[in-house]
């Protein structure tokens, strides 16, 4: 997510030390659960120390800090608004990371670069692979797909990795994601509707945090996808998240029509990890004991 509010440093490395792993976008969940699944072998930066909209903040940081590889999880996120906010959403999903990825290549720099599972707007009854043509719909979809494009065609060390509905634990304060926003609705409403056409993967950020890191140290090049295990729609989700934390509320199924959201949301974007698992990576668990390990022992490692 942009940091809006502009956050300094997460994390520092020994004076002249350059880290191995910088993270562009370190103020946000992905950032902050890689700075603490990496340690000190990880620097993650807010927006005051590594600005990707300015290529002299770009500049000055890759040059100081000489990384082995950067992982970028900066990205303007707000689906909906972007398509009032279109010049803002692809300064930020498309240019900065242009910026960052043809500074990463003038240096030989490894670059990490996370997208999402929006860049599949078509119809869809398997899951997705990495050679699939994406077709992507709405302001903020199709500004991750020439993101991905800006950062293949300007990176020769890069892999660009997709990920869906992401969510950190819940112990955690001061972010936002479906998991808690559904908590603090159960505990306001008696009911809710909740779209029940939509299939994908949630994936939970102490898994999908190891796995970059794994990527980042690794060789592996072009577009790999990383989720939890499985599928399901954001009904059966809610539905799930509430019987784990023990919420009584009545929920109702509702199509993507009748929610109406602004921006188009994919329909089936569940991805295939195959190629992910191939390579021997952390493992990654299947979607609901995922969810129960963020609600029900928040504060469990990895």
């Amino acid at each position: 997510m942009v940091d809006e509010n502009h956050s300094d440093v997460l994390g520092e490395s020994p004076e002249g030390v350059s880290p191995p792993v910088l993270i562009a976008g370190g103020e946000g969940q992905l950032g902050r659960e890689l700075a603490r699944a990496g340690g000190a072998s990880v620097l993650a930066l807010g927006r005051l120390r590594l600005d990707l909209e300015d290529a002299a903040s770009i500049e000055r940081c890759l040059d100081r800090q000489r990384p082995q590889a950067v992982i970028n999880c900066a990205a303007y996120t707000q689906v909906d608004r972007a398509e009032s906010e279109p010049e803002r959403c692809r300064a930020v999903n498309v240019e900065a990371v242009r910026r960052l990825a043809v500074g990463c290549e003038r240096r030989g720099i490894r670059l990490v670069h996370v997208s999402t599972d929006y860049v599949f707007g078509g119809p869809g009854r398997r899951p997705r692979r990495e050679d699939e043509e994406p077709s992507p719909r709405g302001v903020y979809a199709v500004s991750k797909r020439d993101g991905e494009l800006a950062a293949l065609e300007s990176c020769s060390r890069v892999c660009v990795v997709r990920t869906c509905g992401l969510y950190d634990p819940v112990s955690v304060d001061g972010t936002t994601n479906f998991v808690k926003t559904m908590l603090r609705l159960g505990r306001e409403r008696q009911s809710l509707r909740i779209v029940r056409d939509q299939r994908c993967t949630p994936t939970y950020v102490r898994d999908l945090a190891p796995a970059l890191l794994y990527v980042a140290a690794s060789q592996v090049s072009g577009v790999l996808h990383v989720t939890n295990l499985g599928e399901t729609t954001w009904y059966d989700f809610a539905g799930e998240i509430f019987g784990l934390a023990g919420v009584s509320i009545e929920l109702e199924a509702i199509t993507s029509e009748q929610y109406g959201a602004p921006a188009p949301r994919p329909s089936y974007s569940v991805l295939s990890c195959e190629r992910y698992e191939r390579l021997g990576g952390p493992a990654l668990r299947g979607w609901k004991e995922a969810l129960a390990a963020a609600l029900v022992d928040p504060e469990a490692p990895g």
